[in-house]
């Protein structure tokens, strides 16, 4: 057991030497791992965490949708089509609702304007998102002005503005009363934009779909699973982006690692041979090249895991943001919140770990199983 611990002592202490000998050439390559599993993770880690985000937000939203279709347009449906939806079975709710969308041409961007059921709004008063209030540099008690669809000027006070935390969804969100939305965009009474709809149980939300289907067929259904499955599709698009742009940098990697599984440099060869000549066996130099590996690509693994952690949770992904966000005039400015799939990093784990300690493994096997006196002579 003593003679054992030795050995596995000289196995690391040798190890620890052979990678200050090469100090610098481990120095450059720690370097060019961490950068490629650094941008990698910061990919994955933005894109999991935002789609997270993004459910969590939506999980409020009505279990359904339904809107008037007119030649493939959506259109105001009749607030009467309440009462017909009501008679379904398994329908618990249906409300009227507001919305729609208002060019501001001072900033060229669109916000979109809603009536919220949760707030008691008075005739003139309107809620602001944080992208808006930025933008226009409008707060609490400062009026806002609107031109409504026959060339009046509205002057609404704002009355406060929406909760940073929920500012993905609402950074371009003004919240406004039903008598005011109706003034400005002319929309009738006894229309509304569209119906949202609560059932009981979750399971039957396609077979209520196709009844309202057939009781309403100019009506198109959107349940809320289709939401966050379009969500979950377009930040996969922008995430699959950045990680199409980064394959050229795990390529070349991949190429490196390749380049040192395919043979040992004169040093390192010598260096195995004398190793052998002074009674090293095979299991002792595969044993020290495997530690050499896991030292440089374990705490490359981990230093760029890290390091990607801090430029996503609290660096907000500077440096490829409007890729993955996406551009717009109203941009949203928000933290993400650490969430990581355990999955994403194994994966990353083996791509980027597993390769490279293998690639060291292979050559010195073939240096160790060759006679020493003729490593040495090489």
């Amino acid at each position: 057991m003593a003679k054992w611990i030795e050995r596995q002592r000289n196995i690391i202490d040798f190890t620890l030497s052979s990678l200050l000998r090469r100090k610098r050439k481990n120095i450059a390559l720690i370097f060019v791992y961490i950068v490629v599993v650094f941008f990698l993770a910061s990919v994955l880690f933005f894109t999991y965490s935002i789609k997270k985000e993004a459910s969590m937000i939506l999980q409020g939203s009505p279990d359904m949708i339904v809107q008037r279709m007119v030649a493939g347009r959506h259109e105001l449906i009749p607030i009467s089509h309440i009462d017909k939806i009501k008679g379904i079975r398994g329908v618990s709710s249906v409300k009227e609702r507001l919305w729609g969308y208002y060019y501001d041409p001072i900033v060229g961007a669109n916000y979109t304007l809603i009536v919220s059921d949760d707030s008691q709004l008075s005739v003139g008063k309107i809620i602001i998102g944080e992208g808006v209030s930025r933008t226009r540099l409008l707060f609490e008690g400062d009026a806002m002005e609107f031109k409504t669809y026959d060339g009046a000027i509205v002057d609404l006070e704002i009355e406060s503005t929406l909760s940073q935390k929920s500012e993905l969804v609402s950074s371009d969100l003004i919240v406004i009363s039903g008598g005011d939305f109706r003034r400005l965009f002319g929309t009738p009474e006894g229309y509304a934009t569209d119906l949202t709809l609560k059932v009981r149980n979750s399971r039957e939300l396609p077979t209520i779909a196709v009844k309202i289907a057939e009781l309403l067929p100019d009506s198109r259904q959107i349940l809320r699973d289709e939401i966050l499955r379009t969500y979950d599709a377009v930040f996969n698009w922008r995430g699959g982006i950045m990680m199409v742009i980064l394959m050229g940098a795990l390529l070349a990697f991949i190429i490196f690692a390749w380049d040192k599984a395919s043979g040992l440099s004169l040093e390192e060869r010598r260096e195995i041979g004398i190793l052998k000549a002074i009674g090293w066996e095979t299991s002792d130099v595969l044993l020290m090249k495997f530690w050499e590996g896991m030292a440089v690509s374990l705490s490359s693994f981990l230093a760029g895991v890290i390091f990607a952690y801090i430029h996503v949770f609290f660096a907000s992904s500077m440096l490829f943001e409007p890729v993955l966000k996406g551009w717009a005039v109203l941009y949203p400015h928000f933290k993400t919140v650490p969430f990581i799939d355990a999955s994403q990093i194994i994966a990353l784990f083996f791509l980027t770990v597993v390769p490279y300690t293998v690639a060291t493994i292979i050559p010195s096997w073939r240096a160790a199983t060759v006679d020493p006196d003729s490593v040495m002579r090489s």
